[in-house]
């Protein structure tokens, strides 16, 4: 898992905030996969190993010793000379693998959202902050003298407002 961090050394490079924040998220993420019902962790187990190189080899082992015995190719008498049979085991084997990787999927989608939720939250927070931090630096320039007042300058002070944002970029998706 790479080299542990400790709490007075970061690695060159990284500041002791940034280092801390990525401890406390590995944390969490370790205490979410944790507490995970076992439906979950069973699915993204099964997907984990169906996702493999071992999970191929096995089944080209598997299914193409199936095809072989069943062409007449070997000693052994055929048991499913019209491979109807292994047809009806990939079939339902697909299914259950697709519901595994669907019910990851869906689980990964929403861990996706809670980050891109937070990315959000502290992005607004952000621009909440220099907003405010730009409306003190055009405080302090004025009583020092410094001619700071620009366009620029008026549009920082301003805070965003998200929802009249996402308007804008959902006005101007292009459509396929």
């Amino acid at each position: 898992m790479g080299k542990q961090m400790t709490d007075h050394h970061p690695p060159p490079g990284m500041t002791e905030t940034l280092a801390e924040n990525i401890e406390r998220l590995t944390k969490r993420r370790r205490r979410e996969i944790a507490e995970a019902p076992i439906t979950d962790r069973v699915a993204d187990r099964i997907t984990g190993f169906t996702g493999s190189m071992t999970f191929v080899l096995i089944h080209l082992v598997l299914f193409g010793g199936w095809i072989v015995a069943n062409l007449g190719w070997t000693p052994l008498p055929p048991w499913d000379p019209s491979f109807v049979v292994l047809a009806m085991i990939a079939s339902v084997e697909a299914i259950f693998l697709s519901t595994f990787v669907l019910i990851s999927q869906n689980r990964m989608a929403a861990a996706a959202d809670r980050r891109a939720d937070l990315d959000l939250q502290i992005s607004l927070l952000t621009e909440h902050e220099l907003s405010k931090l730009a409306v003190v630096v055009a405080a302090m320039a004025e009583k020092l003298g410094v001619h700071a007042d620009t366009p620029d300058l008026r549009e920082i002070e301003e805070n965003v407002n998200p929802e009249v944002v996402l308007d804008a970029i959902e006005a101007n998706e292009i459509k396929p």
